[in-house]
């Protein structure tokens, strides 16, 4: 590619070194894309005849057809470019010199490693969808189950499974909005950027840019060619995505154990122990805990790659595809095992129950006393006593005396009496967001309509 400048050929060690064909390989159905969407432009510029262009076009069909029938299999190329190129001059001979008139391997990559997001992007959009409406179902079908809600890892007060199973839906929706703002900025055309300085053939970037369906054009020709903003944009959205899917994995961890025992996984999606016949183990969730940690490394080394790097193209992002790569992959490999894995979970609705403890009452008491005219603080300071004088004798909030109690407040007797059931409890959680089961039910349909569109 570069044979005139040089006397001899680079050494083995850094030819090496330098290839990247056996990870951008990949790239080839957008580099194939772009490139014919060059010979558009070049045509239009005066580069090529019609015949030419007919001729390139037809060529790198015929590249494009190898390329999906394993031609990139053994092929010792320097990178995918030459890749094409070569396979290109093997179809049509001569007239293949003419594509790269006007055009680098730094404004091609760009394009390449854009489209490829694109497409990226929007299949981990159709997982996250997947997983957010498989968590809106459970919570549907869950929506009269009591259990403790947790704070600290401590129980607090009771609420609904399926508002629980909500507060792991509602950052997917986040993920959501997070990757289409992505989308909108990985969406912006570098291809006729040239080397760093623009293309010194007046290609027409606005009719490259709609046929390749971008949105807009990369405003700076040098800033186009070394902005990798928008990988570190979409490995940051895929972190996100995994946070959210370990966040999930860590509670149905803890969920499913025989401490707990609140959920058991399908046997399709529960692991066993090859020393112990007895164990049961949520596999899946512990691989997406350790996934994130994975795509978090990917994000990090992207970073550390472009902190240091002056404006323009530098051969350090060469190493961008290989995070890339390794982050789409992983999030697309453990959504699915995910979204199976919850879709067939099964409630427990016995331990759920058994775990619910009176004291978990406490706050509706204090509130019980505000609305006998108490400031919060001293309600609050008031049924502490009562919950440390129950733990004193060993019995339940409940069962403490009525004289005992009302030394601590006169109210509290009554109040005690009428604490009521659990979903009276959970009911008294009627704010917009809250744990009653109309708001459950508005969150349900909320969130159906956003995975709908």
């Amino acid at each position: 590619m570069w044979g005139g400048r040089f006397g001899t050929g680079p050494e083995a060690a850094f030819q090496q070194l330098n290839r990247s064909l056996p990870v951008d390989w990949r790239l080839w159905p957008q580099d194939v894309r772009g490139s014919k969407a060059w010979v558009q432009a070049i045509l239009r510029a005066g580069v090529l005849t019609s015949k030419e262009a007919t001729t390139l076009t037809a060529g790198l069909d015929q590249v494009a057809a190898r390329l999906a029938n394993g031609a990139a299999t053994g092929a010792a190329d320097e990178d995918v470019h030459t890749l094409v190129e070569r396979l290109l001059y093997e179809e049509v001979g001569a007239v293949a010199g003419k594509l790269h008139t006007g055009r680098s391997r730094n404004d091609q990559v760009a394009t390449d490693l854009r489209l490829w997001c694109l497409d990226a992007v929007d299949a981990v959009d159709r997982e996250v969808t997947e997983l957010a409406k498989t968590l809106v179902s459970q919570a549907r079908g869950g929506l009269d189950l009591i259990l403790p809600g947790y704070t600290h890892g401590q129980r607090a007060q009771p609420v609904r499974w399926g508002f629980l199973l909500l507060a792991h839906a509602w950052p997917l929706i986040r993920d959501r909005q997070r990757l289409r703002e992505t989308r909108s900025r990985v969406a912006q055309l570098p291809l006729g950027s040239g080397a760093l300085a623009g293309s010194g053939i007046p290609v027409d970037r606005e009719q490259i840019r709609q046929i390749l369906g971008f949105s807009g054009i990369c405003g700076n020709a040098l800033d186009a060619t070394g902005d990798r903003d928008f990988v570190a944009d979409v490995l940051f959205a895929l972190t996100m995505v995994s946070t959210h899917a370990s966040r999930l994995g860590a509670e149905i961890v803890t969920f499913s154990g025989s401490e707990y025992g609140f959920v058991r996984l399908a046997d399709g999606f529960a692991s066993g122990s090859s020393l112990m016949p007895q164990k049961r183990n949520p596999d899946v969730f512990e691989l997406a805990r350790a996934k994130s940690a994975r795509t978090l490394g990917d994000l990090v080394a992207l970073l550390t790659t472009l902190k240091g790097l002056p404006a323009g193209y530098n051969k350090d992002l060469q190493e961008d595809k290989v995070v890339l790569f390794d982050a789409v992959d992983t999030v697309l490999l453990m959504l699915p095992a995910v979204r199976g894995a919850v879709a067939t979970l099964t409630p427990v609705p016995a331990r759920m129950r058994a775990a619910l403890d009176v004291a978990m009452l406490a706050t509706d008491l204090a509130d019980g006393l505000v609305k006998k005219g108490v400031p919060f603080r001293e309600a609050h300071h008031h049924v502490g006593r009562l919950v440390r004088v129950a733990e004193e004798k060993g019995i339940a909030i409940d069962k403490v005396s009525a004289n005992a109690s009302r030394n601590i407040h006169p109210a509290l007797p009554g109040l005690v009496a009428t604490l009521g059931s659990w979903e009276d409890s959970v009911e008294r959680r009627s704010t917009a967001g809250g744990s009653s089961r109309k708001s459950v039910l508005e969150q349900i349909q909320t969130l159906e309509r956003e995975l709908g569109r």
